[in-house]
């Protein structure tokens, strides 16, 4: 039976058992579960009907869960990221290989974001990595910012709601390539 309530720890519970949840981010709802299991990756993706080869955002609450995902080419590259986090900006970077299959995206790359949302980060914090932040819908349609949407779309396929306040952006994060600065979204 799904589960909708505001105990972040109920979340993580739900993440370390391979479960799936929805959660508030800086502008609308998110899917997410522990990007290291194969199967979770899987499910996530057949929820939003994306293809493997798009990959999915990963957010973290502290740059350290970052770090060993990313392979900056330079310190600027780095450091251009830097200058916006924590905050609503996901860059894309080339993946180490601890990222898996279906997380990464185009030519072996990862899309991170150093989020400033606190459920976010104590979501984060208390799983010790970072977490699929994909937008809760399905591909092609609008993701739904109130909660109660979500819980009719998906009853059953989501493990655990976290019924917390959304941040008070208007618009899902800019997305830009770490190299050059270009702006994807």
């Amino acid at each position: 039976m799904t589960k909708v309530g505001t105990a972040v720890e109920k979340a993580v519970q739900t993440v370390r058992q391979g479960g799936l949840i929805i959660y508030p981010t800086e502008a609308v709802y998110g899917l997410g579960g522990d990007y290291r299991q194969a199967e979770v990756v899987s499910n996530i993706l057949a929820l939003k009907h994306r293809p493997i080869s798009q990959g999915l955002i990963l957010v973290a609450g502290h740059i350290g869960h970052i770090l060993p995902l990313i392979q900056p080419l330079s310190g600027s590259d780095l450091a251009a990221a830097l200058a916006t986090w924590p905050g609503h900006h996901t860059w894309i970077f080339p993946a180490s290989d601890k990222v898996p299959a279906g997380v990464r995206g185009p030519d072996n790359t990862v899309a991170v974001r150093l989020s400033a949302h606190p459920v976010i980060i104590d979501l984060c914090q208390q799983l010790n990595h970072a977490l699929i932040s994909t937008s809760a819908n399905k591909r092609g349609q609008a993701t739904p910012t109130v909660l109660q949407q979500l819980v009719s779309q998906w009853p059953h396929e989501v493990d655990y709601f976290l019924d917390l306040p959304l941040g008070h952006a208007q618009k899902p994060s800019t997305i830009r390539i770490a190299g050059d600065g270009h702006t994807v979204r």
